[in-house]
């Protein structure tokens, strides 16, 4: 069963790779690349770090050195992410932003400073907003980027049916949905089946026909190859 992988790099070649141990077959077809910002960081009067993604991991790594705060993360990919990297003080949320606040505010007695979140110029929630209302200090330092495909990959237009779509993030979702409409592809995709990490997902994902949209039983990528697997 063949698997068209959507994910930026470096995550599309880590998930293919898990597919394959669970004999499906990836296509990779990242429909973003993701770009770090070169900019110092201002850790002054900071007493945590919040990261919404493995890519604001990355991001904040090439740019500073620094692993000795405690770290918040969205889910868990972003805290294994950050705890591969050395960090070894890492708080895991359930997946979103509120989830992440509510951690945050949970642990808010732990604080020795500001939160710190290392974000991207395209955001899903307002994790200052959310903490500041709840009147803990926090700031926002934007360290990366992600540029859109502009076409479908010529490998998702050879993907054979029924075969998977991954999908990991709304935005992506509804990127996905745009470049088939663009392509004229909706008969070939709406032959196929759509992984998706969660219901704001599958709920991106739903904007046109598939054979299905199914959702992963946790926000992870162990769960995402289990339901493949079992609905093979």
């Amino acid at each position: 069963m063949q698997v068209l992988v959507t994910r930026p790099e470096p995550d599309a070649s880590e998930f293919a790779a898990l597919c394959r141990e669970s004999e499906l077959a990836p296509v990779l077809c990242p429909l973003m690349q993701v770009v770090f910002e070169d900019a110092a960081v201002d850790l002054e009067g900071v007493g945590a770090l919040a990261f919404t993604s493995a890519n604001g991991v990355r991001a904040y790594l090439a740019n500073s050195a620094d692993k000795t705060l405690p770290v918040f993360a969205v889910g868990e990919a972003t805290a294994q992410t950050a705890a591969d990297a050395g960090f070894d003080k890492v708080n895991i949320a359930g997946g979103d932003v509120e989830a992440l606040a509510g951690l945050i505010s949970d642990r808010r007695e732990s604080l020795s400073g500001a939160v710190l979140h290392i974000a991207g110029v395209a955001r899903a929630g307002d994790l200052i907003a959310a903490l500041n209302a709840q009147n803990i200090a926090a700031r926002r330092v934007t360290l990366y980027a992600t540029q859109e495909a502009e076409a479908l990959p010529s490998g998702a237009l050879s993907l054979e049916a029924p075969g998977w779509v991954a999908l990991f993030s709304p935005r992506t979702a509804a990127l996905l949905v745009r470049l088939v409409d663009r392509a004229g592809a909706g008969e070939r995709f709406g032959k196929m089946r759509a992984a998706c990490l969660s219901d704001a997902v599958a709920e991106a994902a739903g904007a046109m026909a598939w054979r299905s949209v199914d959702v992963a039983g946790a926000r992870n990528s162990v769960a995402m190859i289990a339901l493949m697997k079992d609905n093979a």
